[in-house]
Parts: C-alpha cells; sequence; structure tokens
C-alpha cells in the first residue's frame, strides 16, 4: 500500500513539475499576478491602454438556471469598465466558435441587475481573448479579431461593443501590432525568449508557484 501511494504522489508530482504556462491551472495561478496578467492583456489588447485591474478572478464561475455552467479560466475588469476573458485552449474539440458564442453571453448575466436598463451595458464593452495552440481557422494568422458587423457592409459596425480574439501559437508571420504577443504564443510552444522581461517574469512566476507548492507538503 506504502508503495502504491509513493508512486501515485511521484506520478503526481511529476506532472505538478511538468505543468508549463499552457496547463489550465498554472495559466490560471501565474494570472493572479495582476502584473502579468495586466500587461498580457495590453499585449492582446493594445487599444485598451488599461492601466489597473479593479477586479481579477481566475477560475469564476458563471452559474445559470437551466443552462451550461461555464468556469472562465481569468476574468478581469479594468479602470474603464471593461470586462475581460482570458482562455487557454490546448485541445481542439471543433466547437470554438460555438464556445466563444456562449461565454460571451453568458459574461452579460453578471452586468445587468434584474429591471436595469440595457443602455447600462455601454459602461462595460467586453473582450473574450483566448490562446489556443492550434489554428482553428486555417489562414496562419497569429490573431483573428471578431466584432459583429452588417453583411451588405462589414464598414457598418452593431456597435455593441463585443469582441472576441483568437491567438494562434503556431504562427510564423506576425504584422507590426502582433509583435508584442509573439514572444508570448512562443511560450505556449515551450520556446522561451530569455531576452524579454515579460517572458522571464512569467517564467519566473511558474517557478515560484511550483516551489510553493512543493513546500506546502512538506
Amino acid at each position: 500500500m506504502c508503495n502504491n501511494l509513493s508512486e501515485s504522489y511521484a506520478k503526481v508530482l511529476e506532472k505538478w513539475e511538468g505543468m508549463t504556462i499552457t496547463s489550465d491551472p498554472m495559466f490560471g495561478m501565474v494570472m493572479q499576478n495582476k502584473e502579468i496578467c495586466l500587461e498580457l492583456i495590453n499585449r492582446a489588447l493594445p487599444q485598451l491602454k488599461a492601466t489597473q485591474i479593479v477586479q481579477l478572478t481566475t477560475q469564476k464561475d458563471i452559474n445559470v438556471v437551466a443552462g451550461r455552467r461555464v468556469r472562465y479560466d481569468v476574468y478581469v475588469q479594468d479602470e474603464k469598465g471593461n470586462i475581460i476573458v482570458v482562455e487557454m485552449q490546448v485541445a481542439d474539440h471543433q466547437n470554438l466558435p460555438y464556445r466563444l458564442r456562449y461565454y460571451q453571453e453568458q459574461i452579460d448575466h453578471g452586468l445587468l441587475l434584474p429591471g436595469e436598463s440595457y443602455q447600462s451595458l455601454r459602461q462595460h464593452p467586453t473582450y473574450v481573448i483566448i490562446f489556443c495552440d492550434f489554428d482553428y481557422f486555417g489562414y496562419g494568422w497569429a490573431r483573428y479579431v471578431f466584432e459583429m458587423s452588417c453583411t451588405r457592409n462589414p464598414q457598418l459596425k452593431l456597435g455593441d461593443q463585443r469582441t472576441i480574439v483568437v491567438f494562434n501559437a503556431l504562427a510564423k508571420e506576425f504584422t507590426n501590432d502582433e509583435q508584442p504577443i509573439k514572444n508570448f504564443l512562443a511560450l505556449m510552444r515551450d520556446q522561451v525568449d530569455n531576452e524579454s522581461k515579460f517572458i522571464t517574469k512569467i517564467q519566473n512566476e511558474i517557478v515560484k508557484i511550483k516551489q510553493e507548492k512543493k513546500e506546502s507538503k512538506n
């Protein structure tokens, strides 16, 4: 029995030590560091220019009566009222657009109180960012950005302030405004840019989390 327990613990420890930024629990724990989380958001959404995280929740549950439960990896509200959900996705289940549709819809459940005007949603533009280690859409782009537009005139926006951003860690070419996120996408493929202060900060945080967990077990 003792040998079996020792072997099980060794396997758990090995799995824990092998976790990277793409591992679901590790990504959430690293993002609990507000400084790292804020910088990642600004690299992913440079137009926001967020300066402060007002609310940060990892593994945030959204429970809807008679609906499927949603758990966001990272849920953030910045100082301007923007709501940003950040997800890490390593498995392609061929359902990404529908998952994002459901995620985006669920965000508003926590923003609008009973009887409150729909106009109140103007105070909270929403962004869903998902980092994928696969290219779901197949164009090879590093970033895919989706907003509601008119089919007759794509320049005519619905203006509901909802944005979905899908990152592809397999991308090999980057536009100028995608350069800030390039080394993070490389990190998802275990390619570490040791010259990047941001990536070093993430790597140091991972080491710190693993060490603290190990010490708590002793």
